[in-house]
């Protein structure tokens, strides 16, 4: 069977295609390929059987990453939890991954990467695992009653009722002056992680091409930002994506406010279900506060082709930057490091 490279950027099937298919998401839209196209320099790709003239009828999407400090590689997806392939079949994602397979070589990659949903579709029998990751779902069609209900008494609800007492402040979109208090929350939250945040640009180019698709949740204490999270949108699933705080306010309850109130607005935009995205395995603490809220754990495993050793750029990062050496620099210095390293572990 033929297999076709097109562009999802520029061939009008791909959106059209995109919206219709049952187990696309936001990460496969031509919004967030601009945005990682924008940033990064990534060059987008899709892979599919459908000749030229004829509709989409199956695509396995990727970004060509080619970078000095860490070669190149094809990725399904970079800074993507995941990316399904749409296919109707394992044997159809076999035959488009036997074609690219092929032109290994030629195109000098060293690995092609796929970031599919579920642990039981690691890809062709030439992939092999090489990491995993806990994902985690909460279905948002019980009403706020039930949903509330199903939230850990103690971690949850009271800190929920904790933030509402103390009075913080709510605020949601997608304008510069809510970036600006995400992103200075943001670096305080990498600062303590020891590892530097993705730049400012990112974020922006998010909000410039997702839309209304895009939003940015702050909790506030005394016109004092004290909690973020963003969120993305696609048909009837929340993602969430990104989460930041000042810890010296965590005891208020300020990020299980904020998804409290993020999952009352998707509720009143028909959303039926809220992705809180991929965890690591051994990160207790984030594992257990996505468990606690009722959310469904599965899990998420990348495969490769060739197999290469299980590698987390973030430990990587960690085991090379001291967090002693972070927690020191200033904001210009960690953002400026952020631009510099970001664009190699994609």
């Amino acid at each position: 069977m033929t297999v076709y490279k097109i562009d999802p950027l520029s061939d009008p099937r791909w959106t059209a295609f995109v919206q219709e298919h049952p187990r696309s998401s936001i990460f496969h839209t031509s919004s967030w390929l601009q945005a990682l196209r924008q940033t990064y320099a990534y060059s987008p790709v899709a892979f599919t059987t459908s000749p030229p003239s004829a509709a989409l009828q199956n695509g396995v999407l990727f970004c060509d990453v080619r970078t000095w400090l860490t070669g190149h590689r094809l990725v399904s997806l970079p800074f993507s939890d995941h990316c399904a392939p749409l296919v109707e079949s394992s044997e159809q994602l076999a035959e488009i991954m036997e074609s690219i397979s092929h032109d290994l070589s030629r195109n000098k990659w060293h690995y092609i990467e796929l970031r599919p949903m579920g642990s039981d579709s690691c890809g062709p029998v030439m992939f092999r695992p090489t990491e995993a990751f806990y994902f985690h779902t909460l279905d948002l069609r019980p009403d706020l009653d039930q949903l509330f209900r199903q939230f850990h008494k103690d971690c949850i609800q009271r800190k929920i009722r904790r933030a509402e007492r103390e009075g913080l402040v709510y605020e949601s979109g997608n304008s510069d002056s809510l970036l600006r208090s995400f992103y200075q929350l943001l670096l305080t939250t990498r600062r303590k992680q020891g590892l530097p945040p993705q730049p400012v640009k990112w974020y922006r180019n998010l909000m410039i091409y997702l839309g209304e698709k895009l939003k940015i949740h702050v909790a506030s204490k005394d016109g004092r930002p004290v909690a973020s999270i963003l969120t993305l949108s696609h048909k009837e699933v929340l993602v969430y994506k990104y989460g930041c705080s000042d810890p010296t306010f965590n005891s208020l309850g300020g990020t299980p406010f904020l998804f409290w109130q993020a999952i009352k607005e998707a509720k009143n935009s028909q959303i039926c279900e809220l992705d809180m995205g991929r965890s690591d395995c051994d990160n207790d603490g984030l594992v257990t506060f996505k468990d606690r809220w009722g959310a469904v754990r599965s899990t998420l495993v990348y495969s490769r082709y060739p197999a290469q050793p299980s590698r987390n750029s973030s430990r990587a990062w960690q085991a090379s930057m001291a967090k002693s050496v972070v927690s020191r620099m200033p904001d210009s210095l960690l953002t400026a490091a952020g631009w510099l390293l970001y664009k190699h572990v994609g």
